[in-house]
């Protein structure tokens, strides 16, 4: 009984430690990924799941305002969709990443599935925007070893997070600017950058509303980037950490 209480305890510890390893953020176990770099000063705006109608391009108008580049981290389905608005974003200078064609968890595909899935959306990049992306973002952060090597061999550096809005569910900017606020404190307190996960579209609906992704970006902006701010916070993106 008591062998088989010890192997169910161990069956479970394992299980644990391989959901940490897929999904955690900042896990390494699996294989090395970006999360941030060690200056508290230097944060990364990220944002998922577009290019999206409207909001990628109100997001673009705040950047141009307050001289700041982020990272878009865009879905192959989308830009071919929404050519134009992933032209606007490079044309921006914005960097530019993969995250699939089709927001899979990849932790449940195939090698040769995925292996499609970070292909196809390098292709399709590469001819819509005449670039070879640097950059893949797993959709909700899963991922496998197997995912890791496919993404290197294709070119491809993982770039995980430290903080998250939760914008896909909180639908209160101000509510998403004190979850960013807090994930910071953190981050300073741990010697770390920060790099945000947020949205500019979404995995399932074209047309997503990402307005209140949009305004908790602009409170942040004119908080630690704007015309009152002490000019200490560096925005950067996660090609810096490299």
């Amino acid at each position: 009984m008591i062998a088989e209480i010890a192997a169910t305890g161990a069956a479970f510890l394992v299980a644990g430690g391989a959901h940490y390893a897929a999904r955690w953020p900042e896990s390494q176990i699996f294989g090395r990924t970006i999360v941030a770099g060690r200056n508290p000063s230097e944060w990364a705006l990220t944002y998922d799941d577009g290019p999206n109608d409207i909001h990628t391009g109100h997001l673009l108008e705040l950047f141009a305002r307050y001289n700041v580049r982020a990272t878009f981290f865009m879905m192959g389905s989308r830009v071919r969709l929404r050519p134009q608005i992933a032209r606007e974003v490079a044309a921006a200078g914005h960097c530019i990443g993969n995250h699939t064609v089709s927001h899979p968890k990849l932790v449940y595909t195939s090698p040769q599935k995925t292996w499609a899935e970070l292909a196809e959306c390098n292709a399709i990049l590469a001819d819509t925007l005449g670039i070879q992306p640097k950059l893949f973002r797993p959709p909700y952060g899963a991922r496998r070893p197997d995912t890791l090597r496919i993404a290197r061999k294709l070119g491809l550096t993982p770039v995980m997070w430290n903080i998250m809005a939760n914008d896909w569910q909180v639908f209160d900017a101000q509510q998403q600017l004190l979850l960013i606020e807090q994930g910071i404190a953190r981050n300073t307190l741990r010697q770390r950058g920060s790099n945000v996960l947020l949205h500019d579209g979404d995995n399932t609906t074209l047309g997503a509303d990402r307005s209140y992704t949009v305004k908790s970006t602009e409170l942040l902006l004119k908080k630690y980037a704007g015309e009152d701010a002490n000019g200490s916070i560096r925005f950067v993106t996660p090609l810096e950490w490299l």
